[in-house]
């Protein structure tokens, strides 16, 4: 009998396999090299005036330098960005041909869980190729790791209104 499960394990396997490969998973692509990968910080915690994050918070949002370092990071086409994100943010990518004036800021939508009269979440789907986590149920120190199959400028917004007021955003330019 075990035989038996075995054999039946391997055959369920290799169905599996081909089925993935059907679905136009490449685990086989190799991307490699300094534009494989890069590093783009989603705001960050500031040191002047000095901040203990051991400290109970000053009364009002915490302190957060509402920028995207570098503003522009180059990477190769299959390459992947990883957005540490640094506080209450969200990230928000549209392809390629956006621009910042482009992001119709009017279309709002409530962050799910936040409390009641919370600033909402830019929800504006045209072009919108990703979306991320939502901060309230997660940590808001945290990273987001976003593929970027085929060249273009992508325009990468912080979706979180006030941010967003405060033009949070920068670009992704995906070369061959």
């Amino acid at each position: 009998m075990k035989r038996r499960e075995f054999v039946t394990g391997v055959l369920a396997s290799g169905v599996a396999i081909e089925a993935l490969a059907a679905q136009g998973h490449n685990h086989d692509k190799e991307i490699d090299g300094p534009l494989a990968n890069a590093t783009v910080s989603f705001g960050s915690w500031p040191t002047d005036p000095p901040f203990d994050r051991f400290a109970p918070p000053p009364p009002g949002p915490p302190p957060n330098v509402h920028e995207l370092f570098p503003y522009t990071t180059t990477i190769k086409a299959g390459g992947s960005v990883n957005f540490i994100i640094a506080g209450f943010h969200i990230v928000a990518v549209y392809g390629p041909g956006s621009t910042f004036e482009s992001v119709n800021g009017s279309i709002l939508m409530p962050i799910p869980g936040a409390p009641m009269g919370f600033p909402p979440v830019i929800n504006d789907s045209l072009n919108r190729i990703y979306r991320g986590a939502n901060p309230i149920t997660l940590s808001q120190d945290r990273t987001e790791v976003v593929n970027f199959p085929d060249p273009g400028t992508y325009l990468v917004i912080c979706a979180f209104q006030p941010h967003f007021l405060d033009r949070m955003h920068g670009f992704v330019k995906v070369v061959k």
